[in-house]
Formats: structure tokens, sequence, C-alpha cells
């Protein structure tokens, strides 16, 4: 014989149930909201609370609550608390089916939805409808850039490399490589209006050039520190020279390995004939059009952000003298990055990520 009292019954439309399943696989969405959505559908398959809760790590009691509050609530259930106040005015199909439009449908004439002109077409509140949005974090206005990899040795270049940020070798450095061009000694055209109280620092749009540079780095994944250069241009010249400097500041009796991408640069002959004549230099390539896997990427958009995007330099010495200060500071106060993802999940990711835009995604 059963014991305590029985669930309430639960349904899902079909509707609902593809919402569910697209939160409870979103990478985007806070781990919780992803949490609950899970519950629900495990007890809609006909699991009992308490081997949901232990399948999610929660208590019988919390995942009863969240089961008992999508019944009342539905969908909006599992993201705001109970309010006082009058009944909400839109149910779960309605909210279903603005979410559906949303992501399965563009307006006449424009590109994407915004607030007001889903709220015209849905007979749905432009307050109601933001409110949805950023429960379920759903952004129209927004875009995130990107480019697969056709490297026909895609596998194995990121295995190798992620194998050596997880499991580095004994008695070897490794150094993540490249370089960051373009750098432009840029100069306001007026002062800097400094930051005051109730107002953020103001600057021109205008601004005068004063050249170019480019920046060298190795970023050593040990210590996090980087050996730096900054050069005129970025020919095999200039990157002979920054391996000739890299040799001159790391222990000779290391092995070294180097984490470059596929820039012609980096392979050109002399490059290759200096490397040759060093065996203690072992060369990993990225795969094509994967900078991402280049630590040291994390590091120019540090040195980007802290010192030269908002900076104002009337000469390209001034330019240099001010990212040289910079890497002595960084390298006196440094760490290394915490690289977590194992080849497999990187993989997983883009295998989801490929089905996705392709239309193959279940």
């Amino acid at each position: 014989m059963s014991r305590g009292r029985p669930k309430k019954p639960l349904k899902l439309s079909d509707e609902v149930r593809e919402q569910l399943l697209s939160i409870a696989n979103s990478r985007s969405l806070p781990y919780s909201h992803v949490r609950r959505a899970k519950i629900i559908l495990m007890s809609d398959q006909g699991l009992t609370n308490t081997a949901i809760a232990q399948k999610v790590g929660l208590s019988i009691s919390v995942v009863g609550m969240w089961r008992n509050r999508f019944i009342v609530q539905g969908l909006m259930g599992l993201y705001d608390e109970p309010k006082p106040g009058v009944p909400r005015s839109i149910n779960d199909e309605q909210i279903a089916q603005l979410i559906h439009k949303t992501l399965k449908s563009k307006p006449k004439g424009a590109t994407h939805w915004t607030c007001r002109s889903i709220a015209k077409e849905t007979n749905i509140s432009k307050s109601t409808v933001q409110r949805i949005w950023s429960a379920f974090n759903l952004q129209p206005h927004r875009q995130k850039h990107f480019t697969l990899s056709t490297d026909p040795l895609f596998v194995d270049k990121v295995r190798d490399i992620v194998g050596l940020y997880l499991d580095p070798p004994d008695k070897a450095m490794v150094l993540c490589v490249d370089e960051k061009s373009q750098i432009q000694a840029l100069d306001r055209s007026q002062p800097v209006l400094p930051m005051g109280l109730g107002y953020v620092e103001g600057v021109t749009h205008q601004y005068k050039r004063h050249g170019t540079l480019t920046l060298f780095a190795a970023l050593d994944l040990a210590t996090g520190e980087v050996i730096t250069q900054c050069k005129k241009r970025h020919r095999h010249q200039e990157y002979l020279q920054f391996l000739k400097h890299i040799d001159a500041n790391v222990p000779e009796d290391m092995d070294i390995h180097l984490v470059v991408d596929n820039y012609a640069t980096h392979k050109h002959q002399k490059v290759r004939n200096w490397l040759a004549v060093r065996p203690r230099y072992h060369v990993h390539y990225t795969p094509t059009y994967s900078s991402w896997l280049n630590q040291v990427e994390i590091w120019f958009n540090i040195i980007t952000q802290k010192a030269i995007r908002r900076g104002s330099f009337n000469s390209v010495k001034q330019l240099t003298e001010k990212i040289e200060r910079f890497v002595k500071n960084y390298n006196a106060n440094t760490k290394p990055f915490l690289w977590t993802a194992t080849a497999d999940s990187i993989l997983d990711k883009i295998k989801r990520f490929f089905n996705a835009i392709s239309g193959t995604q279940h």
C-alpha cells in the first residue's frame, strides 16, 4: 500500500514540453533554472520525487516545492517567486507561443523582433514581453559571431593542445605565443573629461593617429608570466627575432613547447630552419580559425582593456613605454589561467553547436 499524500497530476502539452527541454539543455541560463526544468521533465516521465531528488542533488521537499509551483504557475513558476496581487493575465500556452514565435520567426521587413513589435503582433503588453524574455534569457537584438574551423586535423590538434594544458610535460615549459598587430597610438583631439560624482569619464570620438606597432607575447602556462617585445611590423623577420628573445629568457636545460596559430609568418622557411637546429623546441599549431585555443589571447584581451583601449598616446614610443610598464607590473603579480575544459567536452560542445546551426538537433 502506498503511503503519504498522492502527488497532484502533472500534464505537459507538447509546446510546453519543448520549451522545458530547451531550458534543460541550455548552456546560458542559470544552472538553478536548468535544474528546475529537469525536475519537471523527470516528473513528467513518471519518476518519484525521491528518485528525482537523488538525481539532481536536492531534498525531496525542494523537488516537491518546484513541482507544485509549476502545477500552479506553469513555466513562470520556475522563475518568479509568487507575489501578492491579481492573478497573472497570461497562461502557459501564451508564454510558450510567445517564446516559439521569438525563436522561430522574424517580423516582416525586419531582422529581429523588438519588445514593441512582438507585443503588437501578439497582443501581449510590452512589459509582459520584457519580463518573459528576461526570465528565459531571450535577447533577439544581440548576436554572437563565430567561425567553424575547416581544419581537417581539427580533432587531433584540439586533443594535442588541451593535453598540454591539462597535463603539461615534465621538465618543460609550455609557452602560448602570438602577436597582436596594428596597435594604434591614438591621441584624443581634445582633453579627456575626468570622471566625477554622477558622471563617467568623457572622451571625444575624434583622434589623431601617430603610427602603429605589433606586440609579440609568449605566455608561460605554469606561472602566467609573459615575455613580450614590441615591433614596428609583424613579418617573419620580427617573429624570428622574438623567438631569439624567448630563447634568451628561458632556462637552457628545458624543452620548450610553443602553442602558435597557422599564420604564414610562423611557418616561414627561415623560422623552420631556426627551429630545426634547436630540437628542444616543439611547435603545436592550433586548428584553423581557433585562436580561442591559445591562452595568450586571454592576456591580449586583458592588456587591451586595462592599458591600451582607453589610453591616449602622442607617439608609438609612448605606447611602447605604456605596454612595457603594464607587462612589468603584470608579471610581478601574475597567476596562471585555470584551464578546465577537456578535449571531449570541447568536441561535444562543437558537435551540439554544429547540429544547432545545421538544423539536425533533436
